[in-house]
């Protein structure tokens, strides 16, 4: 496995891969296992499979929530050479935003809901970087997970917009075996919140309306910033301690 941290030597490794599919799976560290299946699929449908570890700061819009991000990069690199991953990306912040982000890509109506008023500045960061990183990388395919659903539909409406080559392709969430999303932020949950953060995609796989939902959160010690219906899936996301927890369902 190549490891590079400069976006020039990535390119020119690029370009020997000519002729031959590239599957990029673009992460911020702190790998688990839901990480490692969109390595799994990229092998499957790709001749060469790459990720990318950085802990992107434009789409924190809380300081002290970049600080605390858990950083695992030597473990994040030997999971990934044991899943088999060709190449890993691992660019500094000064070369990503070597302009001081004086450019950002901004998009008007998908991210104005959901997680968008809550985290001001934050779909920008993610849509800004990740175009720089299909930039750098020029993936035929692109794989992402559907735990960040409203992500993946603004990732793949940016990639309809300015017509990229890059295919963009949806992945299912993976689970603990409790029901909880798996994320890197669950590594931050105390022995008692991990107890308790179930209780969302129980919640959001019953009956129960949206309204419901959020009143029986709140009463369980959540801080609920949204339980809502888009695009036939129900999201929620919620705070236990200072850790927010995001999830969604499709709606059956």
């Amino acid at each position: 496995m190549k490891t590079l941290e400069r976006a020039s030597a990535f390119k020119d490794l690029r370009r020997e891969w000519q002729g031959r599919s590239v599957g990029f799976v673009p992460t911020m560290g702190a790998l688990h296992a839901g990480h490692l299946s969109l390595i799994e699929r990229s092998k499957l449908e790709c001749d060469i499979t790459v990720a990318s570890i950085f802990v992107n700061p434009t789409q924190f819009n809380n300081p002290q929530d970049l600080e605390k991000y858990p950083r695992t990069t030597a473990q994040d690199l030997a999971w990934l050479e044991k899943a088999g991953c060709d190449a890993v990306l691992l660019p500094q912040p000064q070369e990503i935003y070597a302009d001081g982000y004086r450019f950002e890509l901004r998009e008007k109506e998908l991210s104005r809901v959901l997680c968008g008023p809550a985290r001001p500045g934050h779909f920008e960061g993610v849509l800004t970087v990740v175009m720089k990183l299909f930039g750098i990388v020029s993936p035929t395919k692109a794989f992402f997970g559907e735990k960040d659903y409203q992500q993946l539909r603004l990732i793949q409406d940016m990639a309809a917009a300015f017509f990229l080559d890059t295919e963009i392709v949806p992945c299912a969430t993976l689970r603990e075996r409790d029901g909880l999303a798996m994320s890197s932020r669950n590594t931050l949950l105390t022995a008692a919140e991990r107890e308790k953060a179930p209780l969302i995609y129980k919640l959001l796989t019953s009956s129960a309306t949206p309204t419901q939902i959020a009143a029986d959160l709140r009463q369980a010690g959540f801080k609920v910033d949204y339980v809502e219906e888009h695009w036939g899936r129900r999201f929620a996301a919620a705070f236990l301690g200072n850790v927010r927890l995001i999830d969604n369902v499709e709606l059956t």
